[in-house]
């Protein structure tokens, strides 16, 4: 146990050791210490040179820029596919939950909306690239609509109890509506990208068509 403990200790040393060699520090250190030695031998430094030789090194390791981990890779589709996971398990959610007529209609058309945004193709890939309209799509399928149906539960319960007040019904139909808004925004502003594209692409054309 010792031993092992022992072999994967001396591995990550070296490891370590391995690493500050290949630094841009280690690197800039010896390109100065290069220099010192380079001093030494046209006789400047002098019976100091070791002194030299260390004080360029240290210099040149300072004042070389850190190391910097690369961040890791992340790939927007990956985010679409995890969004579409979720937004069937709403579907199936408010599926088992009963809502009033027109509040229903409202359910309906806002999950038609998501849906279409949401398939996977051209839509999807223009989706993917606008990193606002990916998340109030998520917000509204994982947050905002789960908390309509359930707080609209929650208060027709209390209202059967204690009748008065507003209606619970309204207050949904109206959130739903609000959501609703919203996904539209989000489509008009994914149309306005398209059209943008397309003027940028006839611009370009006529631009080298002058050429």
């Amino acid at each position: 146990m010792a031993t092992s403990r022992g072999g994967r200790s001396g591995g990550g040393a070296a490891g370590r050791v391995l690493g500050y060699l290949e630094s841009r520090k280690n690197l800039a250190g010896s390109a100065c210490g290069v220099v010192g030695l380079g001093l030494t031998l046209a006789g400047v430094a002098g019976a100091y040179w070791p002194v030299v030789v260390a004080g360029l090194y240290g210099a040149g390791a300072l004042i070389a820029p850190p190391e910097r981990a690369a961040p890791p890779p992340f790939d927007p589709s990956e985010e679409l596919d995890v969004l579409r996971e979720d937004f069937a398990r709403l579907r199936e959610y408010l599926g088992e939950v009963e809502l009033p007529e027109a509040a229903g209609s409202r359910r309906a058309g806002l999950l038609e909306l998501y849906g279409a945004l949401l398939e996977p193709g051209w839509v999807a890939e223009v989706l993917v690239t606008e990193p606002e309209a990916v998340h109030a799509l998520s917000r509204a399928i994982r947050r905002d609509v789960p908390e309509c149906v359930d707080t609209y539960n929650r208060t027709r319960w209390w209202n059967r109890l204690t009748p008065g007040g507003e209606s619970p019904e309204r207050h949904l139909e109206r959130q739903l509506g609000l959501l609703f808004e919203e996904a539209e925004s989000v489509t008009a502003d994914l149309r306005e990208a398209e059209a943008r594209r397309q003027q940028t692409h006839t611009a370009y054309l006529e631009e080298r068509g002058r050429s």
